[in-house]
This record gives structure tokens, sequence and C-alpha cells, in this order.
């Protein structure tokens, strides 16, 4: 089975070879450093540079933007899909969750919103997607509020430690599921 696994920051070298992953989405403030697992080629590993924010940034904090959402969406359409997509953020609750929601609808648009967002709420009671990420994916993806309208009805989630990392199975819609 396809899957996203989200991870925090502090787990995807022991996250990336449980799963096999070869193909990784860092979303991170640009004071943040790291080493990229050693599994993941450089080509496959798509940086992007945002603060977990969801308002339009002040002062040296960058809030999500279309660009990156338009980066997400690109490398979500490159992806193989033959192994697991890793995709992290500082504690995995929030810029990761809304990555992974927006790669997902890229793969298979036809997913309903809500069947997707409840699946990772399944997956992680701690998941609280980032707002502005989810709205910008929304629109750029056509979901006419969809998946705006699933991520409130699940609200908010758990409080974390940020080491809860999870996998959202991709639906197997040749079945319907």
């Amino acid at each position: 089975m396809t899957a996203i696994v989200i991870s925090p920051l502090a787990r995807i070298a022991e996250i990336a070879v449980r799963h096999g992953a070869r193909e990784m989405i860092s979303l991170m403030a640009k004071e943040h450093s790291f080493h990229r697992p050693a599994v993941i080629q450089a080509d496959r590993h798509l940086l992007l540079n945002m603060n977990d924010i969801s308002f339009a940034g002040t002062g040296d904090l960058v809030a999500p933007q279309e660009t990156h959402v338009r980066a997400i969406i690109d490398f979500a359409t490159g992806w193989d899909r033959s192994a697991p997509l890793l995709i992290h953020c500082w504690m995995g609750v929030s810029r990761s969750p809304a990555a992974a929601l927006i790669a997902a609808l890229s793969v298979h648009p036809e997913e309903d919103d809500l069947v997707l967002v409840r699946r990772l709420r399944a997956s992680s009671p701690f998941a609280t997607p980032n707002a502005r990420l989810v709205a910008i994916g929304d629109d750029m993806l056509g979901r006419r509020g969809r998946l705006v309208a699933a991520v409130k009805e699940i609200g908010r989630g758990a409080d974390t430690d940020g080491n809860a990392p999870f996998m959202l199975p991709l639906a197997d819609l040749s079945n319907g599921t």
C-alpha cells in the first residue's frame, strides 16, 4: 500500500530507513539546519523554508505561500509511489500533515476530502494541519472549500511532545476505499 509518512525532524533518518522512503519533503524555518538522511537522494528532496504560522507573516517569519504549495503539488505528482513519501517539519504536527493532505489530493484528486481528513485523524490524534497551507492547497487544487471544511470538522489535535510519527495510507481508489 502506498502511503505518506509524517515525522518530526528528530526522527527523519530512523523513519526513512524503517519505511524505505526514498523521497522527502521538508517544511522548516530557514534558520533550522539539518542533515538529509543518506537514503534520500538530493534530487528527490524538496526543502521549503517557512514558519508554522497561519497569518501573512511579519518580521523574519515566513508564512506558507502559493509558491510553497505549488512546489508540494509538483513534487507529489512526480513521486513514483513505489515507496512511501516522507514529509516532515519540526514536530510533525502542523505543516507536514497539511502538506500530506495536499500531496495526497495531488496524486488522487478524485478522493473525498472528508474521507481523507478523517483517515488523517485516525492515523494521528495529534495532527493539527496548518490552516494557511490547507487554505492555499484547497484553492490551488480546486477543492472549493471542501478541504478547509473537512479540516475544521476534525478540529485541533491532542497535545503532543512532537515525537509521534505516523503513516497516512493513500486510498485504494480501484475498489472505492
